[in-house]
């Protein structure tokens, strides 16, 4: 039996991501749950952030952020991100992240990610407790480390970690299935499993 629990963001798990924004010289990383892919063509993405929040003049103010994917590795880091402003503390000098310079954005890509994805924002809207930044995704970096050799990404091995109900978990590093393996004849997807 479920129980008729009030309306609430419950999705779960969430992607759980560093964005970094401002310049190389001035900058600022923030830690976001409200995050997404929403197009594939052109490959689009958002963000939502509090109007309080010390990153939201600077994305609203550039129009740029980058979207740094997070790992094990990069939890407490963070959670740090998350929590402390970005007015008080330079946060790449207190945790020892180290900033790359992007392609088509000011803002730096935070080194220790394995992803990076350059984000142009095209609209600010204005959702109640949050606004939302929609972005066209204008570039992506991924540490060759978790490219193979036939050019395709593994994400397993980069122990990616989501985010619900105020927890982080990393997430499971073995695949499930493929696209399409429900309806694909019981030998061909039993091949493609001993590839995964």
């Amino acid at each position: 039996m479920k129980i008729n629990s009030k309306p609430g963001p419950l999705m779960a798990p969430l992607p759980t991501v560093m964005v970094s924004c401002g310049d190389m010289d001035k900058s600022n990383i923030i830690t976001i749950a409200w995050t997404g892919i929403v197009n594939s063509n052109p490959p689009m993405t958002y963000v939502s952030l509090q109007r309080s929040r010390h990153s939201y003049e600077i994305i609203k103010e550039r129009g740029e952020f980058v979207i740094n994917v997070t790992t094990e590795e990069l939890v407490k880091a963070m959670d740090f991100c998350g929590v402390k402003s970005g007015r008080d503390v330079d946060k790449f000098r207190e945790l020892g992240l180290h900033k790359e310079a992007a392609d088509e954005v000011a803002c730096p890509l935070i080194a220790e990610s394995p992803v990076n994805l350059e984000c142009k924002v095209v609209e600010a809207k204005e959702l109640g407790s949050h606004v939302m930044f929609l972005a066209e995704i204008v570039a992506v970096h991924i540490d060759e480390k978790y490219v193979d050799e036939k050019g395709a990404y593994d994400y397993g091995k980069m122990g990616l970690v989501g985010f619900t109900h105020g927890k982080y978990y990393k997430l499971q590093s073995k695949p499930l299935g493929f696209f399409g393996f429900s309806i694909m004849k019981k030998k061909t997807a039993k091949k493609r499993r001993g590839k995964m």
